[in-house]
């Protein structure tokens, strides 16, 4: 099926979409067959990617309510190696039709099973918040990325979705590993950035992935126009700190 990876935090405004487009354009370019899937009702990643209008196409709700098989929700081709199923804001009526019902954090994991082969890696992009969605995205996945933005008040708030996490693995992913804890929006330049970098670091210790992603304000701009940094200014710093980010977690993945 590929390895799959769940891109999740619990707080907003972590960088975590801006990390789900630019590792899966990173991954495609690097050859991997990639798949990203958006599970979001916010669509945050399927408009980062430049799908603004889903009138006639289905999206990822019709795969989950069995209204269509995988290969129907898949768009192709996004960019060379990189498919993408895209989100909708119906994906809210999940979380009220399923709550109740056995089964119901199964339905990705279910979905994902029709694949055969096609993909290397797969990204999931997860809400913000713990609900059955993240659930559904977390219990699909072979391991947790976890980005982090270097600010105080988001490593406390880690610790709380790191005892979520326990929880998650114990009752419904054994095989589910935390692949790194991902530092981001870092200002070199700021004393208080560096003090919190290696606060993470210390506290953490070998979760923390040797990549730092940078505060670029060119990926907000490439997330504007609807394509990843990576295939807009491939020399800029935050494009070059996805292709680490890519090198180091396949290296990760193969151990």
């Amino acid at each position: 099926m590929g390895y799959t990876i769940c891109i999740g935090n619990q707080k907003g405004g972590v960088g975590k979409t801006t990390t789900a487009i630019n590792l899966a354009a990173a991954f495609a370019v690097a050859e991997k067959k990639t798949l990203l899937i958006d599970i979001d009702p916010q669509s945050h990643a399927t408009i980062g990617m430049g799908i603004r209008k889903l009138s006639g196409k289905k999206t990822l709700y019709n795969g989950l309510t069995g209204e269509a098989g995988i290969n129907e929700i898949i768009l192709q081709d996004m960019l060379p190696s990189l498919d993408m199923i895209p989100a909708h804001i119906n994906l809210v009526a999940i979380e009220a039709n399923r709550v109740r019902q056995t089964g119901g954090e199964t339905l990705l994991s279910n979905l994902l099973s029709q694949l055969h082969g096609q993909y290397d890696y797969i990204i999931i992009d997860s809400p913000p918040s713990i609900n059955l969605l993240t659930i559904n995205a977390i219990t699909a996945a072979d391991s947790l990325l976890i980005p982090l933005q270097c600010e105080f008040f988001a490593v406390e708030g880690l610790t709380r979705f790191l005892k979520v996490f326990e929880v998650f693995e114990k009752f419904l992913n054994h095989h589910i590993k935390i692949l790194g804890i991902l530092i981001t929006m870092f200002c070199s330049n700021e004393n208080i950035n560096r003090m919190i970098a290696e606060d993470i670091k210390n506290r953490l210790g070998d979760w923390v992935l040797k990549t730092i992603i940078p505060r670029d304000i060119h990926l907000q701009e490439a997330a504007l126009h609807g394509r990843p940094l990576l295939f807009r200014d491939i020399k800029s710093i935050g494009a070059q700190s996805y292709f680490d980010l890519a090198k180091e977690l396949i290296s990760l993945a193969d151990h």
